[in-house]
């Protein structure tokens, strides 16, 4: 139907041609069968055609073409017999029927009862059996034909086959299914003559314009009359008339096949500028878009930077007031804060280098801030749990200082690629502001373009304090949270409501919190496993 659509829009002989390629074994055989002539089959075949190429204008868009041609070639076949006087058809069949070998003695009685078989049929399963059979197409593509699946394509096929069995059955003709299948496959489809695809082509494209022009009727008669017909009278205008007359005839039809090229290319100049606004409209809307997409871009990312500067600029002026006050007059109690501040930072640092397991790859982003923080909320730094808080609090810090790289990474990425957005640390790295080592990188992974989540996380760290190390990393936000399959995520959180934001020391500490048995089981699991390191 794409290549009928073809034909009928543009006028393509090619279209046209590769119709007459891919069904003209079909057409040929259906009325062979009928006429038993190769000649009259071959002025079928050509009828059936031209009729195609005048209703290919009138066809519904979910016609199977292979079932309309099968129909109007019997038909067209029954016609062309009809036309011939019964002397000329008995001399015809007995000279075709002395010529013509059957390759198979079930072929033979079979061959005349297949068309009144095949017209008994429900509409369906004739379609099948033509498209099987006389097409040579897949079952997949059967089923694809008639709207259906594979399976169901080849039930339908299997029910036909054995209809026609019980059809001939009925006329005396006793055939399995298998082996009719057999015959179907090897006998139902003749070769066409060689050659006769490129007449009937030929023939189309001169009767290209007639077929759309009804006051040409009389030219498209002509090229459908059989080829006794044309014979006679193509010999009765060259003796009566002569050549002058044939070829002044001749001429007004070329001028009339000139006329309507011409209104067809002028068709198709209106057409191709039509398209062309349309291409010039949507490339100028294109570009406007690009150019506000660049604008938004610019904007939102001159905005980051702004924040981030300004942020920067005041954790240096505080890191600046926190090191003059530790190096000023210890009296003060704020310069004794500041520097106590800076011992806890040092001494943090020892107790880091001496515990190495301690340590996660994203400590390489942390800012000196970040070292403050970590400790200025410890009212001291003596116990294992006031530096497992710490260490606790300089990984959620350090996590947070990499998202934020990791998130202008993605905004550099969009802005210099229309919008679109990575889906692999590889298309992100150039767009990293300083190197990240692949062993930071090597415990995240894109989710989905854009988004950037922390493989692993946990609830309670290798000394029982609870920290959320969840991280998930999108253009737009950052977010961290534990996994929400864990048991325990609702006692966590009535802890920390219950407790001002105090964080969890000690896995006991959730006690009174569980609620379900499922809860306390998970509890006590974790109670278990943080056992040893105490």
């Amino acid at each position: 139907m794409d290549l009928l659509r073809e034909y009928v829009q543009k006028g393509s002989e090619q279209a046209f041609a590769a119709l007459v390629d891919r069904h003209l074994n079909l057409v040929y055989a259906t009325s062979l069968r009928q006429v038993r002539s190769p000649q009259l089959a071959e002025e079928a075949a050509q009828s059936v055609f031209l009729s195609l190429a005048r209703n290919a204008r009138s066809m519904k868009p979910d016609t199977i073409l292979t079932a309309w041609l099968y129909r109007v070639a019997r038909h067209a076949a029954i016609d062309l017999m009809r036309g011939e006087s019964r002397r000329q058809w008995r001399e015809q069949i007995a000279f075709e029927l002395a010529n013509m070998k059957s390759d198979s003695s079930e072929w033979a009685h079979i061959e005349p009862l297949l068309d009144e078989a095949l017209e008994a049929l429900e509409e369906t399963d004739r379609n099948a059996i033509l498209l099987r059979y006389f097409q040579n197409k897949s079952l997949r593509e059967v089923g694809e034909t008639l709207g259906t699946s594979e399976d169901a394509a080849r039930k339908r096929v299997s029910r036909a086959v054995e209809q026609l069995r019980l059809l001939f059955s009925r006329r005396g003709l006793a055939v399995g299914v298998t082996g009719l299948a057999a015959v179907l496959s090897a006998q139902a489809a003749h070769a066409a003559p060689a050659g006769l695809n490129a007449t009937i082509s030929a023939a189309v494209a001169l009767s290209g314009a007639a077929i759309h022009q009804a006051s040409t009727i009389a030219a498209t008669k002509a090229i459908t009359m059989t080829l006794i017909q044309k014979t006679l009278i193509a010999t009765a205008i060259a003796v009566a008339v002569g050549t002058g007359i044939y070829q002044a005839r001749l001429g007004i039809q070329l001028r009339q096949q000139a006329q309507a090229l011409q209104q067809q290319q002028e068709s198709l100049a209106g057409q191709n500028q039509r398209l062309q606004q349309e291409r010039d409209e949507a490339a100028k809307k294109l570009a406007s878009l690009q150019q506000q997409l660049g604008r938004l871009h610019s904007d939102t990312a001159l905005a980051k930077l702004r924040g981030e500067v300004a942020k920067l600029r005041a954790e240096s002026r505080e890191l600046a007031q926190l090191k003059a006050a530790a190096a000023g007059n210890e009296n003060d109690p704020a310069e004794s804060a500041a520097k106590s501040w800076m011992d806890r930072v040092k001494k943090l640092k020892e107790r880091l280098a001496q515990t190495p397991s301690q340590t996660i790859p994203e400590f390489q982003f942390l800012t000196d801030q970040d070292w403050l923080d970590a400790v200025r909320k410890l009212k001291q730094l003596e116990t294992d749990s006031d530096f497992s808080q710490a260490f606790s609090a300089l990984r959620s810090a350090a996590k947070n200082e990499f998202a934020a790289t990791v998130q202008d990474a993605l905004g550099s990425y969009a802005q210099a690629n229309n919008g679109q957005l990575p889906s692999d640390f590889s298309q992100l790295k150039p767009y990293f502001s300083s190197s990240v080592d692949d062993s930071v990188l090597q415990g995240y992974e894109f989710t989905q373009p854009g988004t950037v989540t922390e493989k692993t996380g946990s609830l309670i760290d290798q000394d029982g304090n609870y920290y959320s190390s969840r991280f998930q990393i999108a253009q737009g936000s950052i977010s961290s949270s534990t996994t929400t399959e864990d048991a325990l995520h609702q006692a966590i959180q009535a802890f920390i409501a219950a407790n001002n934001g105090q964080a969890l020391t000690d896995p006991t500490q959730l006690l009174p919190y569980v609620q379900t048995p499922a809860e306390q089981a998970a509890l006590q699991k974790i109670i278990q496993q943080s056992s040893p390191a105490k």
